[in-house]
């Protein structure tokens, strides 16, 4: 059976109709004859939400109970029994009540499309993990709800459910999204027209960014070449000159024209290292097309104009920028230059803009390094002056006959040329046509293939011998351009490889892009097995299309140790570019390594916190926990005797510690189960305005009124925390405190405002700690000095500072003047005037389960 299809509504707020659109497009289905059911939809008491359901089949939610309350989550197993062919799941980025099968709603989700279960799902924009710092920033609300991009991603369908931010808070007006009670509240907090104006741009962004991708994928399996102008995509030529600043700032001002705009900038090096741009000046420029919200690349290719030309209409690319030549006005008879090149041969679907700048005319200013082979032009031009300059020289020395000597220098000028420009082969054809001319038109005998002087021969062969000479250094020396232009444009490749190592680009999948840009290849992938007799299986890869069988199925492929390849598809490198592909394959491997002993060390530190933890619950259990229950078996156990007559007092002192002794097992279980919501990141505070003159005093129940000083002015203003959360934090705060106070010396509870956050001091004067042990006092199972066994097991104050965390606080240690210790806790003050938003419908569940 194959995986299931994912659909997803995806909406920019509550209330714009998601749920509404899943159930209308059940509706469809199941008129179709598909076997849909209702997994999970919260309708919220939204009366036309609540009517969609009438008419589908429902699966029986489960049943948990947290916190004394009782709450209904999907029943995965009772899905995956009824096998249907679509489920309808709703609030994909949902935190599952503790207990359930899986902690978050889209693994259970997950679980369904494994097994070739079809779903539908929904999501709010705000929900996204990676959006979470810019909708805080937007809304002031902090999404503690979130699903990872990459599921969503993996969506087969992304569905847009889009209205303007005029008619949601038409539609929160009229009482369709909250309660009546709610809607004040929520029109002047969360859904103001700025924040829903915000988040709509964001959906329709991220929507947009999808749809782009499945285009780019869609134009390559098909092998479309034409420009479809969907959006503005602006390619920049660098030459690696200080005129490429200009460059991207001209291009970056021109998509901001456009919405959507996106700014491309690409170097291209030759195979043989055409141009040495310099490295700092393109390092700069790479920092500045990415501060301005662009992308870097770097591509291989010998011919700049159709190179250029292949990239952009490879990215669907709508305006390509060029700066105007350098080239000064003589340099134009080699060639018409870069620019006009492509404005030629860009046709209608991509326009070309060239920007002058302040290098324009100066010269190129940038050394030109040749090729092994010098250039179609040299050569043609080498052989023009081997073959027709020995030829104009006999008919203008016919005319004008200046003696053998100097027509033999004439005709040695000519095959120097000829061998500066073509090299050796066009000198050799100069010298031996021009020797031939020598002595037929200027050595007697005249007119005849013979020489009658024996000087006249040895003169020849000078001749000869000069011009192939001249030749051979000609073309030595090209060879060993090339040689150097080969190593400079591999050292460039492998700077530019390490420089993206050191900036942190360590991602394999964005190495292997990497390496398929580099050499303009199709597809990169790397390969490996765990034998020689096994299957190969891909680690990673770049492309449309990339290997996964074999190695020697791909075009290119590099091994990597015994086990390991790096496969591309695309065409056949030349061998000396094989070099630089081994060391991105060997970095490849690096990173793969590196990934997964990333992966490795992550899963011994949780087993290590796992084990210390555990050991020390048994350290707690065995030692801290005797003692009560000693006690409380032995006051049972007296009261329970028939041999003793027991007075009413001594009846109550024996029930006192009875009393007592429960009350501590309870403190210290509490203190072990909260530790362990701490440990697996399940404590989620419900946050409110709070007053500290209504928490504070509560934490004190039980702590004699004598030991205990509080100073809470009621000017103070509310505090945005979770009650319950921080009543725990103050009574391990102050059951700390007393416990270290000296007789007579009461323990002071302060609190003052500061700026936009409150803070509480928990005073004592007791013995203090030092320094280096402020901050060990708040791990787990941590006791300072010689606190005996029965003083606890070393959790309240790491308990306190986990609660404070949680609430978007801090918990730190000071030394009190005069000697003591001071906690001091620091809460966010609630702005007046503004009133914590509403809770969206996705977060309600979560928020009800704490």
């Amino acid at each position: 059976m194959g995986r299931g299809k994912l659909r997803i509504y995806l909406g920019a707020a509550p209330g714009v109709g998601k749920t509404y659109a899943m159930l209308s497009e059940a509706h469809r289905r199941v008129e179709r004859g598909t076997d849909c059911v209702v997994a999970f939809v919260e309708h919220h008491g939204r009366p036309r939400t609540e009517v969609m359901l009438h008419g589908l089949e429902q699966v029986e939610r489960r049943e948990l109970e947290h916190r004394g309350a009782v709450f209904t989550e999907m029943d995965v197993d009772a899905v995956l029994r009824r096998a249907p062919a679509v489920a309808l799941v709703d609030e994909l980025a949902h935190t599952n009540i503790p207990g359930s099968r899986n902690p978050k709603r889209w693994q259970d989700v997950e679980e369904l499309l494994a097994a070739g279960i079809d779903v539908v799902s929904t999501v709010n924009i705000q929900h996204l993990e990676s959006l979470g710092d810019v909708v805080e920033s937007i809304t002031g609300v902090r999404q503690r709800e979130t699903v990872p991009d990459e599921v969503v991603r993996r969506a087969d369908q992304i569905e847009l459910v889009d209205m303007s931010p005029e008619a949601l808070r038409r539609r929160m007006a009229h009482g369709n999204i909250y309660t009546p009670d709610k809607v004040d509240a929520a029109l002047s907090n969360y859904f103001r027209p700025g924040n829903l104006t915000a988040l709509r741009e964001l959906a329709l962004l991220w929507v947009a960014d999808r749809v782009d991708e499945y285009l780019q994928r869609y134009r390559s399996e098909h092998r479309v070449s034409k420009i479809w102008g969907s959006r503005e995509r602006i390619v920049v030529g660098l030459t690696g000159g200080p005129e490429g600043r200009t460059l991207i700032r001209r291009a970056a001002r021109l998509a901001e024209k456009g919405a959507g705009g996106e700014v491309l900038a690409v170097y291209i090096a030759s195979s043989d290292g055409l141009t040495s741009a310099s490295p700092d000046e393109l390092a700069v420029q790479r920092t500045l097309v990415e501060d301005l919200g662009g992308t870097f690349h770097h591509v291989v290719g010998d011919d700049i104009p159709a190179a250029l030309l292949a990239f952009a209409r490879g990215v669907n690319a709508t305006q390509i920028v060029l700066g105007v030549s350098r080239r000064k006005s003589w340099q134009y008879v080699f060639g018409p230059g870069v620019g006009a090149t492509v404005a030629r041969d860009s046709g209608t679907d991509i326009d070309v803009h060239l920007i002058t700048h302040d290098e324009a005319g100066k010269g190129r200013g940038l050394p030109v390094a040749r090729g092994a082979r010098l250039g179609r032009s040299r050569i043609i031009g080498g052989w023009a002056v081997g073959v027709a300059g020995p030829a104009i020289m006999a008919v203008l020395l016919n005319t004008v006959h200046l003696g053998l000597a100097n027509d033999m220098l004439l005709f040695l000028s000519v095959t120097v040329a000829a061998a500066l420009l073509g090299g050796l082969l066009p000198a050799l054809a100069s010298a031996a046509l021009g020797s031939l001319l020598l002595n037929y038109f200027y050595t007697p005998p005249l007119h005849r293939w013979t020489i009658a002087d024996p000087k006249n021969i040895v003169a020849i062969v000078i001749f000869v011998a000069v011009g192939a000479s001249v030749a051979s250094v000609v073309d030595l020396a090209a060879r060993r351009t090339h040689q150097a232009a080969r190593l400079r444009a591999e050292s460039e490749i492998l700077s530019f490889l390490a420089g993206n190592v050191l900036r942190g680009e360590t991602g394999l999948e964005e190495l292997l892009e990497r390496v398929r840009e580099t050499f303009g290849m199709e597809s990169a992938a790397l390969l490996e097995r765990s034998g020689d007799h096994e299957p190969w299986t891909c680690a990673g890869r770049a492309g449309i299309g990339p290997p996964v069988g074999r190695p020697e199925e791909a075009d290119v492929d590099v091994a990597v140790g015994d086990h390991m390849a790096l496969a591309l598809t695309g065409r056949v490198l030349p061998a000396e570019d094989r070099r630089v592909l081994a060391a991105f394959a060997a970095q490849a491997a690096v990173v793969l390594d590196r990934r997964r002993l990333m992966e490795e060390a992550d899963r011994a530190r949780a087993l290590d916190e796992g084990n210390r933890i555990r050991t020390a619950l048994l350290a707690a259990v065995s030692h801290d926990l005797r003692t009560p229950l000693a006690g409380i078996k032995a006051a049972v156990s007296s009261l329970r005797s028939d041999d003793v007559a027991w007075s009413e007092e001594d009846r109550a002192e024996l029930l006192e510690g009875i009393e007592e002794g429960a009350d501590r097992l309870d403190h210290l279980v509490g203190n072990l189960l909260d530790m362990s919501r701490l440990q697996t990141g399940t404590v989620t505070p419900l946050i409110r305005e709070v007053d500290l003159d209504e928490v504070v005093p509560m934490a004190l129940v039980g702590v004699d009124e004598d030991g205990v000083r509080l100073d809470i002015p009621e000017t103070l203003p509310m505090v945005a925390v979770d009650a319950g959360l921080l009543e725990r934090s103050m009574a391990n705060l102050v059951e700390n405190a007393v416990k270290y106070s000296p007789p007579g010396k009461p323990v002071l509870v302060a609190a003052s405002a500061l700026a936009d956050r409150v803070e509480v001091r928990v005073v004592d004067r007791g013995p203090g700690v030092p320094d280096e042990a402020k901050e060990r006092i708040f791990a787990p199972f941590q006791r300072y000095g010689d606190a005996p066994r029965g003083a606890g097991v070393g959790l309240g104050l790491a308990v306190a500072r986990g609660f404070a965390e949680a609430m978007g606080g801090t918990l730190e240690a000071e030394d009190t003047p005069g000697g003591g210790l001071t906690m001091v806790l620091t809460l966010r003050a609630q702005a007046p005037h503004a009133p914590q938003p509403l809770p969206s419908p996705q977060e309600q569940p979560e928020r009800q389960a704490t």
